[in-house]
């Protein structure tokens, strides 16, 4: 499984911070820093109204002095723009060798996002104790004031030393329940709180830090206080946080007259609502363009939105034709534009006017990209393009033009790029679904600037993983319609992108069209420090838990059954991971308590989305469970497991009203069920078998009830539960011999494997008909799902392959719908 922690470090970003790091600037002139200002008759346009400072002074510690000739500085970071992309940086006062200082003013209400930074030659930037890279820290501005901080290490040195923790729980200060996706940091190191409002903060170095409660949605008010942190001991804090009142904000802008009729004009910020991800993308970004509102023209040159924004926010933002840094607004002399909004109190209603200056940055000609795509392109999918000026940047929408073509005109920022590379695909998933000629691993596309338009005629003459329509060979056979509750379902795949979002009401409406009457989905926590064992989710690489309940409502909506089945992101093959974790008595400690908080998490998530059933198990969980083994040795789960186990599920059976399926891989998982699986609803059976050595049906279909009858029915019958049949098939060659690694099953674009579209329809012919024939049996589902996009490729995915006609034909059919 792709860990986006693991992929999304572009080393080349670093060659940027380097130009960008050698300006520095005041806080009234950090570049496009502009407050919003009530609206003026148009067409008027508004002016910055000025608005009163506050100093703050940070303070640092370091972990070592500085070398000869380094500068210390203060990075104050945009991440509207891209974090490393447009920071205004503040050199320091050493008050001895290790002590540094500076007073930098900001406005009252502000949330400072920043970290600290080695000048002087390469930049150095920030590390925390596990010697990844600081994001950054937050401080809340509510007036003059101080801040200590204490810095870890950094990029060019490993951390050595003690640490301490932090724990706490954050709760609603009216209702006092808890409050889940809070954003929490201290020190460098960040987290979410869970659904009980619980949060650690692992690996602190002792001092003063100064921890921030932060909603990513704003619908908090930020919560700020120290923290001291003492070698080997854990640090409680306890947070109540005061619910914001809804303000109803009008956002128009005038835009330059040279900007093109009907196109898409958006508003990139800093909140969940506007854009931003949290987490780190492609190309150092956190927004991402079509998570962006959209604004409504009026028809005059103007654009408006409506947002219901939480007083007392601070709402950083700008409008744009791509995203936070392709063909954003800049000033006229070339500068990023950032406009702040302090969301007043006390008003029901406010009226924003704003005004764009230009979209263009420099002197260098807009550049008009048109490109015409191929027939097979399909239907509903949307043309992206992506740019590579120092690593590949996170894709942009482009605008349709009809007939298969489609446009984007680029007008920034020209001014920081020379020659630079740029590629299509489709629905944002570049790097999987792109052009032909510009795959994964292959160069792109090649442009340079020039004072002079320029208006590039490309053609995509064929899509990677898409072939022309072909009508796959279903057979039509007798169907056995089964009673209610029969599952007929689709797994989604649970290698989560921001940019899935998007195109999950589409992918939604797929399976419905399917006839399916079950979706499962796979929302995931990552494991981000082995030891100390630290376990939650972590934007950018895991869907957040709006985004998870929103993908429920949707499918709910649509009238499909909902089944949760969390996954654990691992820094490695789950194999090799747990080979290498501590496993002693305090780690396994750790380990319960963090699992225990990832299946309630998702408990909640699911009553509170109205998700019908909860699935755990997995291969991944096999150390952990009574007698568990390591490479063959005893892994040292503790002696107390069955107990340990036994009471987390009647933790979740309190708070989950559902049913809860365990799963078990097929072969090789039935042997070692745990015994606890009685007391639950039903088995989640893996299914990744191989079918034989011939690729008849009539053959495939002999062999699959072979071994249903030789193995799943002894175990259903032992168990007296329901079993679902959850099948991974690929479309590959030589599928039917061998089960295949996990790498060509659930790897979009994967090219491990040669493909064979006929051969999954004929397996889920053939598992079908097998299924068909035994009534015992409580379901079907077909796993891997890859919802932004058709790809014809090897994986298990069946969106939009031949294979989706056999479910199309089954599936109502099992369900009594169709004779």
């Amino acid at each position: 499984m792709r860990n986006r922690l693991f992929t999304k470090i572009a080393a080349s970003l670093s060659l940027l911070l380097v130009f960008l790091s050698s300006c520095t600037f005041s806080l009234i002139d950090i570049p496009g820093l502009s407050p919003a200002t009530p609206t003026s008759p148009f067409p008027i346009p508004p002016t910055g109204t000025p608005q009163p400072m506050a100093e703050i002074t940070f303070d640092v510690t370091l972990p070592l002095p500085l070398l000869p000739g380094e500068t210390l500085v203060l990075s104050v970071l945009d991440e509207v723009t891209g974090l490393g992309l447009n920071p205004a940086n503040y050199p320091m006062s050493g008050r001895d060798a290790v002590h540094y200082t500076v007073t930098v003013p900001f406005a009252p209400g502000s949330v400072v996002k920043y970290r600290y930074m080695r000048t002087g030659g390469l930049p150095v930037s920030e590390d925390d104790s596990a010697d990844s890279a600081v994001r950054y820290r937050l401080y809340h501005v509510t007036g003059p004031g101080a801040v200590q901080d204490v810095v870890s290490g950094w990029s060019d040195s490993p951390f050595a030393g003690p640490t301490g923790r932090i724990s706490g729980q954050v709760v609603d200060a009216g209702s006092g329940s808890a409050v889940p996706n809070i954003l929490v940091t201290a020190g460098g190191q960040r987290t979410l709180t869970d659904s009980t409002g619980a949060f650690l903060l692992e690996g602190l170095p002792p001092g003063t830090h100064n921890l921030v409660a932060y909603a990513l949605d704003g619908t908090y008010l930020t919560f700020q206080q120290g923290a001291r942190v003492e070698a080997g001991r854990r640090t409680p804090v306890n947070v109540a946080l005061t619910h914001a009142t809804m303000v109803n904000v009008i956002f128009t802008v005038v835009v330059p007259a040279n900007t093109i009729t009907g196109v898409p004009v958006r508003l990139a910020g800093n909140l969940y609502a506007l854009g931003n991800t949290f987490g780190d993308l492609d190309g150092g970004m956190s927004s991402v363009a079509s998570r962006m509102p959209t604004l409504t023209p009026l028809g005059d040159g103007r654009y408006t939105t409506t947002l219901s924004l939480p007083a007392g926010a601070d709402i950083r933002y700008k409008y744009t034709l791509g995203d936070g840094f392709w063909n954003a607004e800049h000033r006229a002399d070339g500068d990023f534009v950032v406009r702040q909004l302090i969301v007043p109190q006390g008003q029901p209603t406010l009226l924003v006017e704003d005004l764009v200056e230009t979209w263009q940055a420099g002197n260098s000609a807009p550049i008009l990209f048109e490109v015409s795509v191929p027939a097979e392109t399909p239907v509903g999918d949307i043309i992206s393009i992506q740019f590579n000026p120092y690593g590949w940047t996170e894709p942009v929408p482009m605008w349709p033009m009809g007939n298969n073509r489609w446009a984007y005109q680029l007008y920034s920022p020209l001014n920081m790029l020379g020659s630079f590379e740029y590629r299509y695909c489709r629905n944002d998933q570049c790097g999987v679904a792109d052009d032909v000629e510009t795959s994964a691993g292959r160069r792109g596309r090649l442009i340079a600037t020039s004072l002079t338009a320029q208006d590039l005629q490309d053609t995509v003459r064929a899509w990677t993983w898409v072939q022309a329509p072909a009508a796959g060979q279903v057979v039509g056979v007798p169907v056995t319609p089964r009673a209610p509750g029969f599952w007929v379902g689709i797994e989604f795949l649970a290698d989560y992108d921001p940019t899935w979002q998007a195109w999950m009401t589409p992918a939604l409406q797929n399976v419905r069209g399917l006839n399916a009457n079950m979706v499962v989905l796979a929302p995931s926590w990552t494991v981000s420090r082995t030891a100390p064992f630290t376990f939650a989710p972590l934007p950018g690489n895991d869907p957040l838990w709006a985004d998870t309940r929103e993908t429920v409502s949707r499918a709910r909506a649509l009238n499909l059954n909902v089944a949760l089945f969390p996954q654990p992101n691992l820094p490695a093959e789950a194999a090799n991971w747990w080979a290498t974790a501590p496993r002693d008595p305090v780690w396994w400690e750790t380990w319960f308590e963090r699992y225990q908080a990832f299946v309630l998490y998702h408990a909640d998530l699911a009553t509170g989305a109205d998700a019908q059933v909860l699935i755990l198990g997995g291969d991944w969980l096999a150390p952990a469970l009574p007698g568990g083994l390591v490479g063959g040795a005893a892994s040292g789960v503790p002696a107390d497991a069955a107990t340990r186990w036994s009471n987390l599920l009647i933790a979740l059976r309190s708070r989950f009203g559902g049913q809860v399926y365990w799963a078990v891989s097929y072969p090789g998982g039935l042997g070692s069920a745990p015994a606890f699986l009685s007391g639950l609803d039903g088995v989640y059976v893996l299914w990744n078998a191989p079918l034989g050595a011939s690729a008849d049906v009539v053959s495939m279909q002999a062999e699959a009830g072979r071994l249903m009858d030789g193995d799943l029915l002894p175990f259903a019958v032992a168990l007296q539960k329901p079993l679902i049949i959850a099948v991974a098939v690929p479309s590959a060659s030589g599928a039917t011999q061998a089960g295949l690694p996990e790498a060509v099953l659930f790897t979009p674009g994967s090219t491990g494997a040669a493909v064979d579209l006929q051969v999954q329809l004929d397996m889920y012919q053939a598992l079908l008909g097998a299924v068909n024939e035994r009534p015992w049996l409580g379901g079907f589902v077909s796993r891997g799902y890859y919802p932004p996009a058709v790809l014809q490729d090897a994986s298990a995915s069946i969106h939009g392959k031949l294979a989706a006609d056999v479910l199309w034909y089954w599936y109502p059919r099992l369900q009594g719908l169709t004779p």
